[in-house]
């Protein structure tokens, strides 16, 4: 097993959450923006692909330096050893981005790290003339920002939001990722009762569900790293039964999500079923003004719309507006809503008790909080 520099790339906003995920997993962690570095071995991929949430994807750091001049960034590059990670018939793509950096060509910076990648392999393979690239493939970026370049390997492939349950969607879906983070900050667990007044697709609702359970996020979907020759295969199961023997099927909850998109409420329905939790989350069809509860001690989450289409903004005014009338009825209950509307507050009839800036996207939104009164124990 060897130790790797890893790092688990984020939203902007979501750092913490994502570094106090690692933190869980028993590796220490230093935080940047969008980026959380900690150190690990082959066990410590497989376990951070399968059971980070909020994350975006997990790489390796295969090297970090400074470079002005091309030739500067080829000799690098070469310097590294790439025959620890790549085989001589791997595949390897690469990707690129610069940032006020003097190599701010993007394809030229991609084409010269991949000569000098070749070069190294061949050198190191004792190859000449082309290779083949017919093996297992590793995706390699090389990320320049301010003259600091940065070459990593992706361990997971597609994002890590793609969980596997998203057989539709709507129009402007929320990422599983943000989902799941918004779940988090709310601290809402299983014991309490759970809403969200605009499900859309379910995303919120399933993503609390897995939570709820202690679903591993990743545990029904592959990552590209599983076909590496040197990430053991016993790993990935070891790694997958240890997510099994965490989950708790039998934990009950009470998980409603409603919308007035019919349409919306049966896509919802097929990804909870896909998920696995057909019978554990309601979906209905239903406008806000109509929710009703007996049940003290909930968490409302929600995406309402951003009204950015015309004639839509005073029609959700009007619902965020009917949201504070009705949730004044029920205190106990906390209300959380991610939304971009900058009157929200005044709109909703007071102020939150917390706001946290997210980007959904790249759209800047609040993360309204109202904290409910905690009922007396009796």
């Amino acid at each position: 097993m060897t130790t790797h520099r890893l790092v688990a790339t984020s939203a902007m906003g979501l750092e913490s959450i994502v570094a106090d995920e690692v933190k869980k997993l028993g590796y220490e962690t230093q935080t940047e923006n969008g980026k959380i570095y900690f150190e690990g071995d082959e066990r410590a991929i497989a376990r951070a692909n399968m059971w980070l949430r909020v994350a975006d994807r997990v790489k390796i750091i295969a090297g970090d330096f400074r470079a002005t001049t091309f030739d500067q960034l080829f000799e690098q590059t070469k310097a590294i050893p790439w025959e620890k990670y790549l085989s001589v018939d791997a595949a390897f793509p690469v990707q690129g981005k610069s940032v006020k950096s003097k190599l701010f060509s993007v394809p030229d910076c991609q084409a010269i790290v991949k000569k000098a990648i070749v070069e190294r392999l061949k050198l190191a393979h004792k190859r000449i003339g082309f290779l083949d690239e017919t093996g297992a493939t590793f995706k390699i970026e090389v990320s320049i920002l301010k003259d600091v370049v940065k070459l990593s390997i992706d361990t997971s492939g597609v994002g890590l939001h793609k969980r596997g349950y998203r057989l539709d969607q709507g129009e402007a879906p929320l990422k599983e990722t943000l989902a799941a983070a918004l779940v988090y900050i709310s601290k809402w667990n299983p014991n309490r009762p759970f809403v969200d007044p605009f499900c859309g697709s379910g995303t919120i609702p399933i993503e609390a569900a897995m939570i709820g359970q202690n679903l591993a996020p990743g545990y029904n979907r592959s990552f590209i790293s599983e076909d590496w020759p040197w990430m053991p295969k016993k790993i990935w199961e070891e790694v997958r039964l240890e997510a099994e023997e965490a989950a708790n099927y039998d934990q009950d909850l009470d998980i409603m999500g409603t919308d007035l998109d019919p349409r919306m409420i049966e896509v919802a329905k097929k990804n909870a079923i896909e998920a696995g939790f057909a019978d554990l989350i309601q979906f209905k069809q239903r406008q806000l003004r109509d929710f009703t509860t007996t049940s003290v001690d909930g968490v409302m989450i929600g995406n309402p719309p951003y009204g950015e289409r015309i004639g839509e903004k005073e029609v959700i005014e009007e619902m965020i507006d009917d949201m504070g009338r009705i949730m004044d009825s029920y205190p106990t209950w906390s209300v959380y809503m991610l939304s971009s509307m900058a009157d929200f507050e005044s709109n909703y009839g007071r102020k939150a008790t917390k706001k946290r800036k997210l980007f959904n996207g790249f759209i800047e939104t609040n993360y309204y909080q109202y904290w409910g009164i905690k009922k007396p124990r009796q």
